[in-house]
């Protein structure tokens, strides 16, 4: 999940000939213990971030069948952290002690891929796993000519309802073949909020990834990269529209509870629970927490975000799958990423983890269309998920950190206004991402 991950390091960190060294000995090292270089069999570690139940499960039941079937090729199952993914990554790499096999999201494999800690997977991958996922999931772990991710879960940000509260309101209920556009919405909430509640609530104590993600809906696009190469920022009317949504709900409507701005998207679910809040702008995947934890009768339903001029597009960082540079069993480590990646093997993931496959055939499993828990409305939206705007941008996390984060944050409040808002966000912000593209 996007919003799980931390930012990338500050600035770009290159190898010392000390680490290479480092590396270099811990390769023959791993040769002389019996790795595969003396007959012995291959022992990989894949390092995975899955952290529900289900999902730890599932992970660990292919291992288990992977090693069960390929005994010269051994997989060690190794339990990583969202929390701390990046440090730990970094540290690893930098004394040459990475996973063979590496669990992350497309966001955060920028600098780890520039800095050639990643290995270039066009070698190694068979033509079932690239043909078998879009190009545009193939996109989001591609930097420069190369390929260092295979992309293979995925999370749209959807509304989640208090389907009562819908029904007896009267209003149209949104579908993915007819949504609410961001008029409508905005209209919506403000039709929904009296007497003690809100139309919706907006979970923004990380704003800039949703705000960023969402606005490809209405033609936002944020970043540009010119012919040269560099990226600038550029704040236009297209830009504007999502941002100015969620201020006027919040602060014109007051259909929107300022009070979640600052809140986490599990921090707003006992107040969406007790009939606070109608709506509440969530990751598919928080399904799984209502279903655990919803009272007895609550009844909700998914409903797809808004539409704008470029329709239901919206901004998404797959889970990613890596093959660390230094490890001397690649072409293994490949066959093993594929042997997880096999539809119905995405298909067990995507369940265990209560997010979309990127596989098109993993896609059209019939698990994964029911109405029960809304799964259907999930896949309908598959197609319209594109790369988040920033997933190559040098530079964003500092950009992000610095400038985005609290622009937005006071904008939303009512602190600042639109123009204040465009100014830091361009004007500030280019001159950051101006030091990581000299």
């Amino acid at each position: 999940m996007t919003d799980r991950t931390r930012a990338f390091a500050r600035t770009r960190r290159l190898r010392t000939p000390l680490t290479a060294l480092a590396a270099s000995l811990a390769l023959l090292l791993a040769g002389c213990t019996g790795d595969g270089g003396g007959g012995g069999p291959v022992t990989l570690e894949f390092q995975s971030l899955a952290w529900q139940k289900e999902s730890v499960d599932a992970n660990r039941e292919l291992v288990a069948e992977w090693n069960a079937r390929h005994p010269d090729i051994r997989v060690k199952y190794v339990q990583g952290s969202w929390d701390s993914v990046h440090d730990q990554l970094l540290t690893a790499f930098e004394g040459g002690e990475a996973p063979d096999i590496i669990h992350d999201a497309s966001d955060d494999l920028a600098d780890f891929a520039y800095g050639g800690y990643l290995a270039d997977l066009r070698p190694y991958l068979p033509e079932r796993l690239r043909s078998g996922i879009p190009q545009r999931s193939w996109d989001a772990g591609t930097f420069g000519d190369g390929v260092y991710g295979v992309p293979f879960l995925q999370e749209p940000r959807v509304l989640i309802a208090n389907a009562t509260l819908l029904k007896k309101s009267g209003v149209r209920i949104p579908t993915p073949g007819h949504p609410w556009t961001w008029d409508e919405f905005r209209e919506v909430t403000a039709e929904l909020s009296g007497k003690g509640r809100y139309g919706v609530a907006w979970p923004l104590k990380e704003p800039v990834s949703a705000t960023l993600n969402l606005s490809l809906s209405t033609g936002g696009r944020l970043f540009h990269r010119g012919a040269d190469g560099k990226v600038t920022v550029r704040f236009g009317a297209a830009d504007l529209v999502v941002p100015k949504t969620v201020h006027d709900q919040v602060d014109t409507d007051h259909s929107a509870s300022g009070t979640t701005l600052g809140m986490g998207g599990s921090d707003t679910l006992p107040g969406f629970f007790a009939g606070k809040y109608a709506m509440v702008p969530l990751g598919f995947s928080y399904r799984q927490q209502i279903v655990q934890q919803a009272p007895k009768g609550f009844d909700w339903q998914v409903l797809p975000a808004p539409a704008g001029a470029d329709g239901l597009a919206q901004g998404v960082s797959p889970q990613t799958l890596s093959v660390a540079e230094d490890s001397p069993h690649k072409k293994e480590a490949a066959q093993f990423i594929d042997f997880l990646l096999r539809p119905d093997n995405m298909v067990r993931l995507a369940r265990g983890d209560w997010m979309l496959p990127t596989g098109t055939e993993a896609l059209k499993d019939p698990a994964l269309r029911t109405a029960k828990d809304d799964w259907a409305v999930g896949t309908a939206l598959a197609a319209e998920l594109r790369p988040a705007p920033a997933q190559t941008v040098r530079g964003y996390p500092e950009w992000k950190d610095k400038v985005a984060t609290p622009a937005l944050q006071e904008y939303y409040s009512g602190a600042i206004g639109a123009d204040e808002l465009r100014h830091r966000l361009v004007d500030d912000g280019n001159r950051v991402l101006a030091r990581y593209q000299r």
